[in-house]
């Protein structure tokens, strides 16, 4: 890659690109993260006297209340990632950087960046927006995440689309009863808006995308169970929509279970 930078006045490319606080004339704002946040952020900033960076160490966006629909092979991966270099386009006071953040100096206000094929440099600032996300949380048991995959980025949809399709082509091909009847069994573990989409996804996937695609099994014979901590799905949500949406749920066919906290998982479950 010759040039990362979109911006046409190429403030940024080149090794003496990066000016120090002193010789720049005009302020610049950093934002880190180019998620709803971020880019929420550069937008504000469009009529702002100072230059906006936003570095992300992504070249695009990632609609994430559609990653479920990716998980399922409902959508395409390119359908829920827009790229984020064309903000720069209509934003003149706006480049786009893709770098990897590695550090920030606030003594002397500058960034520490790895940039693919030009290794790190420093970005300096005069305001500084942090806009990086969350990391999914396994509750103190960082060890689940071998085995069971979040759902926050393109490649954890990719990773959960895979297992689920591996499964079914697993149970298709074995002629061990209790073998195919555990590869038809789905655990989702928490029912907030993602372990609710996800699981009432996965049961329309089950029940009629692939309704067709196999001879020796039915893929609406699988098992799909929805677990939550709590007392009610969508804990943080009305309770009658909570009762709405366990009804639904258990219409779809999917095995809702409250009050329940995962202790264990491992490769059998």
């Amino acid at each position: 890659m010759n040039a990362i930078l979109a911006d046409p006045t190429n403030k940024l490319a080149g090794a003496d690109a990066i000016q120090t606080e002193q010789t720049r004339a005009q302020k610049r704002i950093v934002i880190i993260g180019g998620g709803f946040a971020g880019i929420a952020a550069a937008r504000a900033s469009e009529r702002a006297d100072a230059e906006v960076v936003l570095i992300d160490r992504r070249n695009h966006h990632i609609f994430q209340p559609l990653l479920y629909q990716a998980a399922t092979a409902v959508l395409a991966p390119w359908e829920i990632a827009a790229p984020i270099r064309p903000l720069a386009v209509k934003q003149r006071n706006l480049t786009v950087m893709l770098a990897e953040v590695t550090g920030v100096d606030l003594s002397s206000r500058t960034i520490d960046a790895s940039c693919p094929g030009l290794g790190a440099r420093k970005v300096p600032f005069d305001h500084l927006s942090v806009a990086t996300g969350m990391p999914p949380s396994y509750f103190g048991h960082d060890e689940f995440a071998r085995y069971a995959p979040a759902l926050k980025s393109l490649n954890d949809a990719e990773a959960i689309r895979t297992k689920i399709l591996s499964a079914f082509e697993l149970a298709e091909t074995t002629d061990d009863a209790s073998e195919r009847a555990r590869q038809m069994t789905f655990v989702l573990v928490g029912a907030g808006p993602t372990g609710v989409e996800l699981a009432a996804s996965m049961a329309r996937m089950a029940a009629v995308t692939l309704r067709n695609n196999f001879r020796r099994i039915d893929p609406a014979d699988s098992t799909i169970i929805l677990l939550e901590g709590g007392n009610r799905v969508l804990p943080t949500f009305a309770e009658t929509l909570s009762r709405k949406t366990t009804a639904r749920l258990e219409k779809l066919g999917v095995k809702v279970m409250t009050g329940v906290k995962v202790e264990k998982v491992d490769e059998q479950g």
